[in-house]
C-alpha cells in the first residue's frame, strides 16, 4: 500500500515539519500544493523535521487544480479531511488499497467548500466534541495515517521493540 499525504495550501511551517517527520516515518509520500504559507527553506520547517528530510518523498504541486488533474479523484483512492466529512476516518476499509491520497486543508480554512461538495461521499472526519474547532493539523495526518497503517497491518514498518 502506498500512502500520499497531501496538504493543501499550509500555512504554519511547524505543522509541515512535523507532518514530514510523520511521513517519513511511515513511508508516506508528502504531496504539497501552493501556494504555501511559508518557504520550504525556512529554519523552523527544517528543524521540526531536521533529521528526516533526506528520507522523505516529497512532491510539489503549482496548484490544487493542477494536483486534481494529475491524480484524478474519481481514478484514485482519495479521501478528503475536513471537520464536515460524511464519514468518521475509521469507516473505510482501506485495507484492499494499493494507493490512497488522503487531502487536509489549510489551519485556517480547511479544504475548499466546493470540491468538500462535490467529493461529499469521500469525506473523512475525525471525532471531536462538537464545541472545539478543530485539532491541530499535524495532529489530524497522525491519527488518520496511522490508522491507515494499522488496517494494513503495518505492513513494512516495525512493530516489536527490539529494546527490551
Amino acid at each position: 500500500m502506498k500512502l500520499n499525504v497531501v496538504l493543501v495550501n499550509p500555512e504554519i511551517p511547524q505543522n509541515t515539519g512535523n507532518i514530514a517527520r510523520t511521513c517519513a516515518a511511515i513511508g508516506a509520500k508528502l504531496h504539497l500544493v501552493h501556494p504555501l504559507g511559508f518557504s520550504i527553506s525556512e529554519k523552523a520547517l527544517k528543524r521540526a523535521g531536521l533529521d528526516y528530510w533526506d528520507k522523505l518523498d516529497i512532491e510539489e504541486h503549482i496548484s490544487l487544480d493542477k494536483f486534481l488533474e494529475l491524480y484524478k479523484p474519481e481514478k484514485n483512492n482519495m479521501f478528503f479531511v475536513t471537520t464536515k466529512g460524511k464519514h468518521v476516518y475509521t469507516e473505510p476499509q482501506y485495507q484492499n488499497m494499493n494507493e490512497i491520497f488522503i487531502l487536509f486543508g489549510r489551519e485556517t480554512k480547511g479544504l475548499p467548500e466546493d470540491l468538500l461538495k462535490k467529493y461529499i461521499e469521500k469525506t473523512i472526519r475525525i471525532p471531536m466534541r462538537e464545541t472545539l474547532r478543530s485539532l491541530n493539523l499535524s495532529n489530524s495526518v497522525a491519527i488518520v495515517a496511522y490508522d491507515i497503517c494499522r488496517q494494513n497491518k503495518f505492513e513494512d514498518l516495525e512493530e516489536i521493540s527490539n529494546y527490551f
